[in-house]
């Protein structure tokens, strides 16, 4: 659902967005390329964004030597969506508290992308946590009044990669893909600390700009309010939806706040009703897809939702070995694919090696091996769970020092009525071997040398209700 209200913004030379400063990035205000945009932070503002017990600076954004004034101090969010492929900039006016008054915010900012809708990441989360950097940020003494990326218009100086103490309070350009998320953090970093508002006006540049304002940025963004759909852990604080960045404005007459908990199309819940119900607060683990509906004075509604998920520590559901000598007819490489409960944005690793995205393992080893999952926002690991793939090693070496000391088919106590024989490369029987039973390299007592040996595997497998007799023959090598 994503009502377009009638009385959109663009069609007035200034769009006016005042918030209070925003305890996350998850309020961000949504803007585009049509007009300037006054902004104003009032006070020392959250650091909620940025735990200052853990990060200490992001990118170019530093921890200042006042303790108040940390990378997150007065700040305002806005996201954007790039509507064409194209060069984007902005530039960030200081303006001063009343007209005639000197100016004595200095503004910094850090613009974080791009991001894919698609990629299932929480956006915030990697932000707030350090795993998302600045591409384009500035913190250098604003000489001029302006920072921005593209192009001071006070000066003419030209944006560069940022160097600290260039004084260069403008970066590069920035080149955008059609569909393209971007975080813009804008912070006040000398503030007055006196909770006396103070402002700046946005505008965005560049040549997308110039050949079409109105296409540059995705102006439909402004109707998606709420924000993108939100990936949470349990345990998170308490997520603010705020219908304060709504096309209606401050002008409101009406709120409503409904909640779908399964997705499923069907509203269970009225949650919250009334003028002053701007905001609601949604609580772990309360997940569902959230509403609200606007009016304003003049009976006009605008309205949004989103999807608001929280996820609990990963949990293995299986283990679905899709290749040994239990499961199929194939007997080299074992594949094994890993089955979570529910979805979630997961990666793997077995047996303490590297993650990946991807749940099919190849060319597992046989035997015992352990999993486990990790929630790629943030919201834990599992414990290492055991399964076992019934295979045989390739080698072996019996030289007593406890690693790879006897040679036996893996699991074999899975299969039905399985008998393993071992023959030399001539064909000659060295040993028969049963359930929990291993070769050790000796024939009546003498060590063998160094070869290649054959081994056959009988036993029988459950063919729909009639056990099927199968073979397998295959070599291994003994090295001393």
């Amino acid at each position: 659902m994503r009502a377009l209200f009638s009385a959109i913004c663009c069609f007035f030379l200034f769009q006016v967005v005042s918030a209070q400063n925003s305890p996350d990035c998850r309020t961000a205000i949504p803007v585009c390329a049509d007009a300037p945009i006054l902004g104003t932070t009032d006070g020392g503002g959250d650091i909620d964004d940025f735990d200052p017990e853990e990060i200490t600076q992001t990118g170019c954004l530093e921890k200042g030597s006042v303790s108040s004034a940390n990378i997150e101090n007065n700040t305002e969010w806005y996201v954007f969506r790039a509507g064409v492929d194209g060069q984007i900039g902005f530039d960030i006016e200081a303006l001063p508290v009343n007209p005639g008054s000197p100016i004595t915010a200095e503004w910094d900012f850090a613009l974080y992308g791009p991001f894919d809708e698609t990629s299932n990441e929480n956006f915030c989360t990697i932000i707030g946590d350090g795993s998302a950097q600045p591409i384009r940020c500035n913190y250098e003494y604003n000489d001029t009044g302006f920072t921005g990326i593209g192009i001071n218009p006070a000066d003419g100086r030209e944006g560069a990669p940022f160097v600290k103490g260039s004084q260069n309070t403008y970066d590069e350009w920035l080149n955008v893909r059609e569909g393209e998320i971007y975080y813009l953090y804008i912070n006040n970093y000398n503030t007055n600390f006196d909770e006396e508002p103070e402002s700046f006006e946005l505008t965005f540049t560049g040549t997308s700009v110039d050949e079409d304002q109105d296409s540059a940025l995705d102006c439909t963004l402004r109707d998606e309010f709420l924000g993108f759909d939100i990936v949470a852990c349990e345990g998170d604080p308490d997520i603010i939806l705020s219908a304060l960045n709504s096309p209606a404005g401050p002008n409101i007459a009406n709120v409503t706040w409904t909640v779908d908990w399964d997705d499923d199309g069907t509203i269970d819940q009225v949650l919250a009703n009334g003028p002053n119900e701007t905001e609601y607060a949604v609580s772990s683990p309360d997940s569902g897809r959230y509403f609200v509906s606007i009016e304003n004075n003049q009976g006009q509604i605008s309205s949004d939702d989103v999807l608001i998920t929280f996820y609990g520590i990963p949990e293995l559901d299986e283990v679905r070995v899709i290749d040994d000598f239990l499961n199929s007819d194939r007997t080299d490489p074992y594949n094994v694919e890993i089955v979570p409960v529910g979805d979630g944005n997961y990666e793997y690793a077995i047996n303490g090696g590297e993650f990946q995205d991807d749940p099919i393992f190849r060319d597992v080893p046989p035997g015992l091996s352990t999993v486990v999952i990790n929630d790629k926002n943030g919201c834990g690991t599992s414990e290492p769970e055991a399964f076992l793939v019934v295979g045989y090693p390739k080698f072996f070496t019996p030289n007593s020092d406890g690693f790879h000391d006897s040679w036996t088919v893996y699991g074999v106590e899975e299969l039905t009525n399985p008998v393993v024989y071992i023959f030399d490369r001539y064909g000659k029987l060295l040993k028969q071997i049963n359930v929990n039973v291993g070769w050790d390299g000796t024939y009546n007592g003498r060590d063998m040398p160094s070869s290649d040996y054959w081994f056959r595997l009988e036993y029988e497998r459950d063919d729909e209700g009639i056990l099927v007799a199968k073979s397998v023959r295959r070599h291994f090598s003994l090295v001393r």
